[in-house]
């Protein structure tokens, strides 16, 4: 699979693109634990290249990211892309799909149970928009270093990574209570390498909601109506 990835970000363009992000990294001042891409897909090409990495992509984004990474970070060695990159859990890869298959079974819509969406793959949904927060910083990656002067972990090594995933929230990206797995010290985090992003919190509900807003209804079962919280990172 990770040969059917780099001929898709050859062909798509992608690969050009994800170069031109590298030389922006390589060519800046400062210090990165992590380094961040967005890599656009189009579900149905890579499909057509190779159906399984197709269906892993729509089912499984998390791990399939996984294969993009190592991919970037072999492209990043091989052409020097990247001199300050020393490991693969340096690279961040958020995969952005340019649409979803129109089938019923990947639209999110909390006003039809069951709720079965127990899985990490990408849905599509729509609503309406009635609170948005303001923007704030969140930790996109961070990187620690183990207390124990002694330990070969406690300097210059990108040992031990931590990075944001969707869904997640900040306390798994940055806490106290993280050990040292070579001498179980407690680690601390390197502030001058925390890379931060922008996060808002916007407060949706159903479209089904504007039936209800025109004050009858031809359908006489009772109904409710929830809204429910999205994170834009």
């Amino acid at each position: 699979m990770r040969e059917i990835a780099l001929i898709y970000l050859d062909r798509s363009g992608g690969l050009q693109k994800f170069v031109h992000d590298c030389k922006k990294y390589n060519d800046s001042k400062q210090s990165y634990a992590v380094y961040r891409f967005i890599i656009s897909i189009n579900p149905s090409d890579i499909a057509e290249l190779d159906a399984t990495l197709g269906n892993y992509i729509l089912h499984n984004p998390i791990q399939a990211a996984q294969i993009f990474q190592s991919v970037c970070f072999v492209a990043i060695k091989t052409l020097s892309l990247i001199e300050q990159l020393q490991t693969e859990a340096q690279i961040s890869i958020l995969l952005k799909p340019t649409h979803l298959p129109p089938l019923p079974s990947y639209v999110l819509s909390l006003s039809a149970f069951p709720f079965n969406y127990t899985s990490q793959r990408f849905y599509m949904s729509e609503g309406i928009a009635i609170a948005m927060g303001t923007v704030t910083k969140y930790t996109q990656g961070a990187r620690f270093l183990c207390t124990e002067e002694t330990c070969p972990f406690s300097e210059g090594r990108f040992r031990y990574i931590r990075v944001h995933l969707p869904g997640a929230t900040e306390s798994a990206t940055v806490r106290s209570d993280f050990v040292c797995s070579l001498c179980s010290s407690p680690l601390q985090e390197d502030m001058k390498f925390r890379v931060l992003g922008d996060k808002q919190i916007v407060e949706m509900t159903d479209a089904k909601v504007l039936n209800a807003l025109k004050g009858y209804s031809n359908d006489k079962s009772h109904f409710r109506i929830q809204t429910f919280t999205v994170f834009l990172r």
